[in-house]
């Protein structure tokens, strides 16, 4: 046997014999003590225990727990034992979300693994959070939302995007302000087209929302509605019965915006540039790239930059800002603070109404005379 072999066998070996003499030592029965590690539970086990017992139950967004799980925990923890998780593993993963620039999701990743420990602990499955003393990364609070120049080249790429169903999400979360969560999971029952409101039942904070529905709103759900054969507005076969992650949709609409920018400039520099009609459009985009790169032209501000679609929601607010109090603002967005929750109580929905229909008139005034955004609309 090579040497360093040995040494490594002998080194496993007096380990093992220090673990025995420890648990001898402690008054428990070794082969105990193996069997207990054996049955012990997995990662796995413990986040299917937690989504059942407690997300599930108690969460509206538990979908983001089952995806973060999928997407960053399945393959780094999910067969390893409870007891064999140590802090450099959580910290490890913590690190690699922070590094690919998803300070927030990193965030949001280590918080799971807190939560599911803080389970386990209290189920008696664990004894120690190896998430314990991980210091969380700083998050600044966005201010992004669609400026009037965005807004045509916005609303241009959407009515062009094939899939109907997205289309109609996407402007529903624009024009109610809601969040993505909600719009996704919005149900018929709790929809009024003869007063135009749409009843959230339970909000993020906890609270009821009743969301004023502007008339282009208004609009999309009764085209919806004619040929619906859900509960659900934005049906999806997933486990919810909604739509989960559109996240393919929207960077086909930013990716066609961007397309579109960039044959505008190839054009004006007479260049030939023609979009393969049969190709993906991210073949399109790729090559439209290659062409302005090799002919020298700008690519700056082709593409309209860090723009999620939660920044939907915010672009209301910022266009109500227009002519509408921040309190008003408050209660449309349904936002709430200790200082400010007794003031959306006392608020009614007209002045909600007014503004909501205000911003809404003066968004799609940006396209122009022209143009009508509903014109798109299948009937």
């Amino acid at each position: 046997m090579h040497l360093a072999a040995l040494t490594q066998t002998i080194e496993q070996a007096r380990r093992k014999a220090i673990d025995i003499l420890a648990t001898i030592a402690g008054g428990d029965n070794p082969a105990e003590a193996k069997r207990k590690i054996r049955d012990e539970m997995v990662f796995s086990e413990m986040f299917d225990e937690y989504m059942e017992r407690h997300a599930k139950v108690n969460k509206r967004s538990w979908d983001q727990d089952l995806q973060n799980f999928n997407f960053h925990l399945r393959d780094q923890l999910g067969n390893k034992k409870l007891s064999s998780i140590d802090r450099r593993d959580v910290r490890a993963i913590h690190e690699r979300l922070t590094k690919r620039g998803t300070r927030t999701a990193a965030n949001r990743v280590l918080a799971l693994i807190s939560i599911i420990y803080a389970k386990a602990i209290e189920r008696e499955y664990a004894t120690v959070s190896p998430a314990a003393g991980i210091k969380l990364n700083k998050e600044q609070s966005r201010d992004r939302f669609l400026q009037a120049d965005e807004l045509p080249r916005f609303f241009e790429s959407l009515a062009a995007e094939e899939n109907e169903k997205m289309r109609d999400f996407f402007l529903l979360a624009l024009l109610t302000g809601a969040r993505r969560r909600a719009v996704a999971a919005m149900h018929w029952r709790d929809i009024s087209l003869e007063r135009a409101e749409w009843r959230i039942q339970l909000t993020k904070n906890g609270l009821p929302q009743t969301v004023h529905l502007s008339p282009e709103a208004i609009n999309i759900l009764t085209n919806r509605k004619l040929t619906s054969v859900s509960i659900f507005v934005f049906p999806a076969k997933s486990k919810t019965g909604y739509v989960v992650e559109p996240k393919d949709a929207w960077r086909r609409i930013l990716d066609r915006d961007e397309l579109a920018q960039l044959t505008k400039r190839i054009k004006e520099v007479n260049i030939e540039f023609e979009q393969d009609t049969t190709a993906l459009l991210s073949q399109n985009l790729r090559e439209a790239h290659e062409l302005a790169d090799k002919m020298k032209i700008n690519r700056n501000g082709a593409r309209m930059q860090d723009l999620h679609i939660h920044d939907l929601r915010r672009t209301l607010g910022s266009w109500q800002a227009a002519g509408a109090s921040l309190s008003v603002i408050g209660k449309s967005l349904n936002h709430s603070s200790v200082s400010t929750t007794a003031i959306y109580a006392r608020l009614n929905l007209d002045p909600v109404r007014e503004s909501v229909n205000r911003a809404t008139a003066n968004m799609f005034a940006t396209l122009g005379e022209t143009q009508n955004l509903l014109q798109f609309r299948k009937s």
